[in-house]
């Protein structure tokens, strides 16, 4: 089994001076209930390289028993400080793909052209396509064959309005994952601020914040291994 994870590169956040980038929770979750289930893995990103980390992520508060084990992990973190650029990667070769979060992906996934066509050569190939929490903006623009929305008629969540709310960050971000999913004609599912919510509909898995990464991880692996 072989997973590609696709991580942001991008680090301000918006104007304001402040940075951001992966929110480590949302990659050291699913990637640790992946490699423990025998998958191999592939990281890779726009500009290539290390990946942006959060900083918001490494406090205290929102460190995991995944994040504690990526600290002592000298492999995990070589992987991660190497990861390959988009056009190095295709979906041939992989069995699936995942996209993990943190604001980030508003601003390059959401619009990354060689991205969006690797969603779009998983999904053709019936492959599922997995993300959580802001990384499902990477999905919001991703399309068919035939040019078709893959979201519109799906079951799909992401971080929500009232979550970008509550963290104070409305009138930062560039886009509403949640306002333009509904759009497309997604069918936007949520449940309560920092529930764990994850769900999977035909070959798009999504999980809502920071704490479904793990229930997420759990619906990619049952897809993979149906």
């Amino acid at each position: 089994m072989k997973i590609l994870m696709v991580l942001t590169s991008h680090a301000d956040l918006g104007d304001t001076g402040n940075k951001t980038g992966v929110w480590l929770e949302e990659f050291a979750s699913p990637y640790y209930s992946f490699v423990d289930a025998g998958a191999d893995i592939t990281l890779a990103s726009p500009k290539g390289g290390k990946p942006p980390v959060d900083p918001g992520s490494l406090q205290e508060q929102f460190l995991s028993d995944s994040t504690r084990r990526f600290d002592g992990d000298s492999a995990a973190q070589t992987l991660f400080d190497t990861t390959k650029t988009l056009d190095a990667v295709s979906a041939e070769g992989f069995d699936g793909i995942f996209y993990p979060g943190g604001h980030g992906p508003l601003w390059d996934l959401a619009n990354d052209e060689q991205s969006l066509a690797l969603i779009s050569s998983f999904h053709a190939a019936g492959k599922p396509v997995g993300a959580v929490c802001h990384g499902t903006a990477a999905l919001l623009k991703a399309t068919d064959d035939s040019g078709k929305s893959l979201i519109a008629g799906m079951e799909i969540t992401a971080f929500t309005d009232s979550e970008e709310e509550a963290v104070g960050a409305t009138a930062v971000v560039p886009l509403s994952v949640e306002q333009v999913a509904v759009k497309l004609g997604a069918k936007f599912r949520k449940a309560d601020n920092w529930s764990s919510f994850a769900i999977a509909d035909g070959l798009l898995i999504t999980g809502q914040n920071p704490q479904s990464s793990e229930a997420t991880a759990k619906l990619m692996l049952e897809k993979l291994q149906a």
